[in-house]
Order: structure tokens, then sequence, then C-alpha cells
């Protein structure tokens, strides 16, 4: 008798790959000859197998190429010398002959798992042994890989099932046949379900089960018990043992992975496909089928969802929908270059993923009209797209032939070490290695038959997916679909400059999976498809792309509908853009949007850039809205929503006036319109307050109340996130006077709590958010003065106590609400106070000494600082108000409490040269631009040098120059003027003053 005849399997082969290795290959001959000669079982055939010349050949290629065949083949020799003796077939057959005998559903859980660990290294071996020496075609190779999976779960399965039976959870119609009638359903999804599995694969699953079929006995949910059923079927499958594992296994192919369980009642599956279904789970079903289980049941399932799947009727929506699909995936013009090392043979360019696309999109637009392009094979797909006249048959032979060789390479890949992985190898070596083990002894000619395929491939492809190229498209591939993150989709993303990529792509599923409200329906997600490239292009285009998205999603999550919103982004390309630059520039405009999405409805009003309505209107307007106030929180409430949302109309402008370079600058403009905002909301607040107050106290008869402005309120030069600078004043027409409510206390004491309650009343934290910080420490004394004073005392302080810096701070303050009288009186007096003598050295002598404590303390700031820095904010609001007080006396007309009309009047007066006023006057306008930008987009206000680019961008628009370095510039440059002038007009005392 021959050799061959002694081994049948050596029959069946037709090509050899070399070693590709020769250190795995001598390693993979010593343990042949330590784990087989030694030993009398196989000693025999351990020498006759090696001195056959294909038998030695067939070791040289496993030992040579595979760790992985080599561990295989010398830890279950005997199943080696099966397969050697008997042929690929027969061992096949005793494989399943052996599994069928040892295991039965009442078979112990560990000697289930031990079994089929056992059985798959077998059939990883005979599968491999089969593809390497051409032995089985591709088609066969899948299906054997494809038909073990389907057994293995079915096997664990059934033994679950009866399990739960046995302990009392669910009664089974069949006990000897656990899994028929079961109502369990076990989809198998992707390659598993069309039999074409590859080597190292998991297997996507979807675990259903039929409420109306089970019978639960348990104690608690029908749910838990097959919710813990479908984790000790992902436990059987996929722990790793002593044995190895099975399978590793995905669930996340179900509806909406993300919020579901990871077994699902059937009903809900169905309600899920039925309304929230979208087309890239439609291809995902042209695969599925039922793989274990209740197979009758998993087939009405799948007779359930051919509506869903095989639409007769696709309308213009659905096809849009397709079309925006490959719009996203399509490669924009220099994007996706094959590139052979570390390329991705599966989802790169030119790979395995593009042909199974090619296939699914037009079975999704075709196969509802079409019953043959409804198959899951792609390459019967392929065949069948040339029958239905689709597809030219030279593109089906091209595709069929680079399919072959692709899927062959991918289970060379997959065999080296049984990883799971389509990345061709980046190293050299490692790379003609690969080209040896599919046959090439030359690795440039690997190369070129590698390149050659895929190139084609991403050739038909582009052909059928081509559309108008965008011309200022910048996103690459964006792939949304499926279970898990696409590798070139995050490529894209950290292209467009986000970072945290991968939760990025998983909050975009979420949104396609309908989990929001706005995306529930099929009309708005196919919207939201369409607009997903431009979408993350804009908001990739914001000072921190991270921060944006988020916020962007927290504003989708309360919008309560969607359609409406993205067809507007549709028709308004320029919203998105400015809703974009809002979500990115502006965290403060973002949240109030997310809280209040009505408020995108009125950008579009042809007003809504326009300047605010003048201030009688403003009060008529709030008048008529405080008009439904029920009780003072709903006062409370309303003001705030009534002037937040004239805040987030003035910061979008200051958003769309820095980008379109308009008027004074985007905060310069604002200012006067942000402090009218809070002028009339205090004359608004104050009687509200007063009301509430009286109820319990009052009122003082012939009492006075006024609130005085100071800071950025009393100039007029409020920016977004101003506080107020306020200072309250009282008088009573006698002393000691009580107020005349049912409760009266002392005048001092309700003014006091009058005070204290209009604090509140704008600072306090509502469902609204607030309307205004209060800032008391400019009052007379300080932290430590009274909340609220009689003129008498507020005029003796700045007479005799108050030091020169609140002097200068005086310059700012202004009433702003309360009674008339009382406010013309407080006006006279402060106008008095500041034209009072002043001796112009010691006023010098205390500003140096105060800026240098000032500058000592922000040290360690760099000149980013613009308030704080030499030469900055501070030292500018210092020079004007120190000229004030120096020359209120003789000019008054300087008293002006803007700084920009202080300065016109002392240009007027002659009292400084007039360039170093323009100077002064440009040096303040580009600081309030930069200052109510920075306010605008970040949390602490603070500019750095590592702030985002697209940030640096618009802070360079805002302060008008070309970009950041010459704001780099323009900044040091106005802070050395602002302090050469500042050494200029307040003279340096000559002698320091005494401590």
């Amino acid at each position: 008798m021959s050799d061959s005849e002694f081994f049948p399997l050596l029959n069946e082969v037709s090509r050899f790959p070399k070693a590709g290795n020769a250190d795995w290959l001598r390693i993979g001959n010593e343990n042949w000859s330590d784990t087989l000669l030694v030993n009398p079982e196989y000693g025999k055939f351990a020498e006759a197998f090696p001195a056959h010349p294909k038998g030695r050949r067939l070791l040289d290629a496993l030992f040579g190429n595979s760790p992985y065949l080599s561990h295989c083949l010398l830890s279950d020799p005997a199943f080696f010398k099966t397969l050697a003796e008997t042929g690929t077939d027969a061992a096949l057959a005793f494989i399943y002959a052996e599994l069928d005998a040892a295991i039965t559903p009442d078979s112990d859980t560990a000697q289930i798992m031990r079994l089929l660990r056992i059985a798959k290294q077998r059939i990883a071996l005979i599968t491999a042994v089969a593809d390497i020496t051409g032995i089985w075609p591709l088609g066969t190779i899948t299906r054997t890989l494809s038909d073990f999976a389907a057994k293995a779960v079915d096997i664990s399965a059934a033994h679950l099932l009866l399990q739960a039976h046995r302990k009392g959870d669910i009664v089974l119609p069949h006990p000897d046949d656990p899994t028929r009638d079961s109502g369990l359903i076990i989809l198998g999804m992707g390659k598993l379900g069309a039999y074409e599995l590859n080597y190292s694969s998991d297997i996507d699953l979807i675990v259903l089960f039929d409420s109306r079929k089970v019978t639960y006995t348990g104690r608690k949910f029908m749910d838990d018990c097959f919710i813990r059923l479908t984790r000790d079927l992902v436990k059987i499958m996929q722990e790793r043992t002593a044995n190895g594992y099975v399978f590793r296994t995905d669930l996340r192919l179900r509806p909406d992975p993300g919020a579901t369980p990871i077994a699902l009642p059937l009903g809900a599956a169905r309600a899920y496909y039925e309304s929230q279904g979208q087309n890239w789970e439609r291809a995902a079903m042209i695969k599925a089928r039922p793989i274990a289980g209740d197979i009758e049941a998993g087939l009405e399932f799948k007779e359930f969802l051919r509506p869903f799947v095989w639409r007769k009727f696709l309308d213009f929506a659905a096809i849009a929908d397709i079309q925006s699909i490959k719009s996203q995936i399509h490669a924009h013009k220099g994007f996706g270059k094959i590139s052979l090392e570390g390329h991705n043979i599966k989802i790169g360019r030119g790979g395995i993923r593009e042909i199974e696309f090619f296939c699914q999109t037009q079975q999704l637009i075709e196969g509802g009209r079409n019953p043959t392009l409804r198959n899951p094979s792609t390459l019967q797909t392929l065949s069948d797209l040339v029958e239905a006249q689709k597809v030219k048959p030279e593109v089906r032979d091209d595709l069929v032939k680079a399919y072959e060789y692709l899927r062959t390479l991918e289970h060379r890949l997959q065999m080296i070490h049984d990883n799971q992985t389509q990345l061709l190898p980046e190293a050299a070596e490692d790379f003609a290695q690969l080209g040896v083990f599919m046959g090439h002894a030359d690795p440039e000619a690997f190369r070129l038959e590698l390149k050659l395929t895929l190139e084609t491939v991403q050739a038909h492809y582009d052909a059928l997916f081509a559309f108008e190229e965008e011309p200022d498209r910048k996103a690459g591939r964006l792939v949304f679909t499926g279970a898990e993150n696409d590798p070139e989709t995050l490529k894209s993303l950290e292209n467009l400059g986000y970072t945290n990529v991968d939760n990025i792509s998983q909050i975009v599923r979420q949104w396609h999976h309908g989990r929001y409200r706005a995306t529930r329906t099929e009309r708005a997600q196919q919207l939201l498809t369409a607009l997903m490239p431009t979408l993350l292009e804009r908001l990739g285009d914001t000072a921190d792309p991270d921060a944006a998205f988020m916020r962007f999603d927290a504003f989708l999550k309360k919008l309560p509908a969607g359609i409406q919103l993205f067809s507007l982004f549709t028709a308004h390309p320029s919203l998105l853009k400015l809703l974009a630059k809002i979500m990115g520039m502006a965290p403060g405009l973002a949240n109030r949007l997310a809280n209040n999405p009505r408020l995108l409805d009125g950008v579009l009003s042809p007003d809504f850039m326009g300047p605010l309505r003048d201030r009688d209107e403003l009060v008529a307007d709030l008048d008529l809205m405080l008009g439904t106030a029920r009780d003072f929180q709903d006062v409370l409430e309303i003001s705030r929503r009534w002037v937040n949302d004239i805040k987030f109309r003035i910061g979008v402008q200051i958003l769309h006036n820095i980008d379109h370079g308009t008027g004074l600058g985007g905060t310069v403009a604002a200012g006067p319109a942000l402090t009218m905002l809070a002028e009339v909301t205090l004359s608004r607040i104050l009687p509200a307050v007063v009301a509430d107050l009286g109820e319990k106290h009052g009122t003082v008869p012939g009492g006075e109340f006024a609130i005085l402005g100071a800071g950025k309120l009393g100039s007029r030069e409020m920016t977004p996130g101003s506080d107020m600078d306020l200072i309250f004043l009282f008088r009573t027409p006698e002393q000691d006077m009580m107020s005349d409510g049912p409760k009266p206390i002392p005048a001092g004491l309700y003014y006091t709590r009058l005070s204290q309650r209009v604090i509140n009343a704008l600072s306090a934290l509502t469902g609204e958010g607030y309307l205004y910080e209060v800032d008391m420490r400019l009052r007379p004394h300080g932290k430590a003065g009274p909340i609220a004073m009689t003129p008498d005392a507020f005029q003796k302080y700045y007479e005799e106590e108050a030091w020169t810096w609140e002097h200068m701070a005086l310059t700012r303050a202004r009433p702003v609400a309360g009674d008339l009288s009382l406010q013309q009186e407080a006006e006279r007096m402060i106008r008095h106070i500041l034209t009072l003598p002043r001796d112009g050295e010691t006023i010098a002598a205390n500003l140096y000494d105060m800026r240098d404590r000032l500058q000592k303390q922000h040290a360690d700031k760099s000149f980013w600082a613009i308030k704080h820095h030499r030469g900055g904010i501070m030292d500018l609001d210092f020079i004007v108000q120190y000229l004030k007080l120096i020359h209120g006396k003789d000019h008054p007309e300087i008293l002006d409490t803007n700084t920009h009309a202080s300065l016109m009047a002392m240009k007027a007066a002659g009292i400084v040269p007039a360039d170093s006023l323009d100077q002064l006057y440009q040096s303040m306008r580009f600081y309030i631009n930069l200052q109510g930008l920075t306010r605008l987009s970040l949390s602490k206000g603070v500019i750095a040098d590592t702030a985002p680019d697209a940030f640096k961008e618009v802070l360079a628009e805002a302060g008008e120059v070309e970009n950041f370095e010459a704001l780099t510039i323009r900044l040091q440059e106005v802070q050395a003027l602002v302090d050469r002038v500042f050494s200029q007009l307040v003279p340096k005392p000559q002698t320091d003053l005494p401590d």
C-alpha cells in the first residue's frame, strides 16, 4: 500500500505555501519530534507522515507560518492523525459525531464548555488545512465555520433552557427537545447569518423571546430569566479556559443596544422595527437567519421583517437617506488613499466592506420590487445583480475575484495567531512573511497583486457611489451604522479637530438609534444623516470641538421634535453655522439654548440681528409678561426667562458681528444694550420686591429708596457675564420710624431687608437660571459696611473716610432705579463729591501704590490676563478715573460715567493731547471686544496660548487683526501703549507715601 493510501488527506491537496518563518518552522519540527515520535501511539505515524513529500510540505506550511495552527496540531495529535488518515470530509463528520455522542442538553456545563472548545480547535485546524492547501473553496470554508457556530450556540441554548426548566423558571413544552417551541429566538447576523463567517470571527447574535409562547413560573420576571440565560450563553461561548474559547460573541446588533437589555421581548423588537428601524438595520437584516433555539418562531419573525427589509416602494426620503449614507462613507478628494502597510482589508478603501456595501445598497433599493435580489450571500448577489442588469458581468467578475482574494487573505492573517484582525502588517519582514503564506515567494509580486485588488474594488465602489464633490467639504469617511466604531471614521473625526472620538461616534449612533425624541422618527433620522458631515465640520471649526459637540448633544436631547429644525438647517445652512458657533464659542448661550430650544426660531426673524427696541418698548414688553404672574415666584421666573432670552439674542449678535466685522466690534456695540436691559430689569424687579416685602412689613411712610449702579453697569459698558455692582440708599422723613405693615420693623431694618431681597431676586437660581450676580463691595466700608445707608452717611463717608480708589470707583457710579427724587439727590451728591478740590500728587501717589500692589498680586499671570496685566484694562480705567478726579472740579463735563463719552469730553476740553485720548479709546475698544468674547467663550474668561486654533482665529477677528500671531503682537503693543500713556498722564510722585 502506498503512502498516499495511508494518508488520503494528501490526495486532496493541490497547493502548499512555503514556510515564511524559519524560527517557527524549527520550533514546530522540534515539538513534533518531542510530542509524537516519543509516543508509541503516534510514533509510526510521526515518522511516516513527514516522510511523504506532500506530508513534509504540509507540516512546513503549518509550522512555518502559524504558531496557532502548530498549537492546534501538536495539542491534539489524535485528531490530526484522524484528519490525515481519513481526509477532510470524514474528519469533519467525526467532529460532529463525537459532539452528538458526548453532549446532551442534560450534560454538565463545564463538560459542554470543554467539548465545544476542543471541537472548535479541531474545526479551526481542518478548515485551515483545507484553505491553505486548496482542498475546499472559500464557500465551503465559511459554511463550515458558520455551521459549527450555529451548532455550538444551539447546543448551549438547549442546555440552558433545560436548566431553567429544571430550576422552575420556565415550563418547556418538550423537555426532551428543549429548543422546540421554546419561544427563544437566536438570530445569527452578519457573516454568520450569510454562511460567510471568517476564520477568527466573532459571532453577531440577536436574542429574543416570545412571551406568548413561554410559560414563565419563576419568582421575578420573564425578562430576568432570558437575560440571565443570554449571559450564560455568552459565557459558554467566549470565556477563556484551559481549552481556549469557542467564539467571541457580540450582541450589539439588537435594537438600540445602548438602551435595551441583551435579550429582548419579541413584541418590543417588532415595535422597534415597525417604528424606528433604520436603513442600515434593513441592510443588516438581509443576512439575518435563525440559527438556534425555536427555529420556527425565528422564521416567523424573519417573515415579519420582510416588509421592513424589502420595501416595495421607496419614497424620496428613503432613497435620500441611502444616498446620504453613501455620502458619509464616500472619501473626499485626497482622503483614504491605499497604503498597504497597516491597511485594513475589511473596512479600509478597496476592502471587503466596500464589496458588501456595493451589494447591500442595491439590494435595499431594488430588492423590494425584485425578489431575486434578496440573497444574503455576497457572491450570489453579485451574480443576481448581473441577471437584473444592474451590474455589468465584468464588474461582477472583478469583484468576485477580489472578494475571494481578500477573504482568503483575511483568513491567512487570522490563522497566524488566531487574532480577529484585518490589519496588514506594518513591518516589511512581517509583510513579506504574509506574502509567503499567500503563496508568493516574491514580496513585490504579493504587493502588486494586493494593491491591484484593492484599487479595483475602490474603482468600482466609487463609480457606484460617485456624487458631486462638495468643494468645501473637509470631512472624510463618516460611518455611524452598526454597533461598533469605524476606525476610518474615528480618523476623520480626529482630522476635524475632535479628541474623544470614540465617545462622539457612540453618541452619534445613539442619535441614529432614535434614542432622543428629536431623532425618533424615520424622517428626522434621514435628515440628520444628510446633515451629519456638515454638522460635524461646523462643530469641528469651533474653539473646542468636543465641548461644542457635547453642548449640541445636550441641545438635541431636549428638543421635542427634530424634523422642523433639521429641515431649517437644510434650507438655511447659515443657521447651522451660527448654531455651531454658539455651541463652540459661547457655553452660556449654548446652555440657554439647550434649556429653551424655541429661541432658535427667533434667529430667523428679520429683526433678530437688529438693535433692541427702545427703553419704553422694553418696559412695556416686560410689563406685559409680568402681567401674567400669579405670585412673586412667577415674577422671578418670568423676568429671568425674558432677560435671558434677550441676553441670548445679544450674545448671538456679538458672535455675528465679530464674524462679519460690523460696527464698533462685537462687545463694544453690545454694551449699551446689555446695560439698558439691566436697568429695565431693575426698574421692574424693585417694585415687585417692595410689594412682596410689604405683605408682611408694609412700607415706611414717606420713605424713599434708590439703587446706584457702579462698575460696568454704572459706565454703561456691560459685557456678557457682567455682574451688577450696586449701592443702596434710603431716607426717611423722620428718624426712628417704623414700617406700617402687619409686623412693623424699624426703617433701617426695613431697608436692609429690602436691599437683601433685591439682591436675592436678582441672583437667586431658579429653574430659569439667575438674572445677575450682585457685587456689593463698592459700597462705603466695603464688606464691613451697612448694606443700605442714608445719603448723609454716604456723603460723609466719601468726604471724610473714603480711600482714593473708592473715589475712583465713584466716577462710574450713577442712579439706576428707585424713587426719582432720591435718585436726583444721589446724582447731585456724587457730582459734589467728584468736584471737591483734590491734591493731585497725593492721588497719583495712592494710585501708583495701589497699582503696584495689584500687579504684585497678579505677577504670575501672562500678558493674556488683559485686565490685570501692566498696561491692561485696569490701567486704562485708572487713567480715566484719575483724570476725572483731577480735572472734574474745573471740567465737570468730563464726569460722564461712560468711558468713551468721558474721553471725548476730555478731548474737547483739551485736558490731554488728542492723540493720547484717541489711543486710549482704541485700546479700550480693543480690550472690551476681547474681554467680551472670552467671557462668552471661556468658563474662566482667561485666554491662553494653548487655546484651540479655531478660538484663536475668532479671537483675532474680534481684535480686528489677520491671525492669532498678529493678535499677540497687537496685544503687547496696546499694553505698552497704555503703560506709556499712564506714565505720561499720571505723574509719578517724587516721594513715597508714608506707611
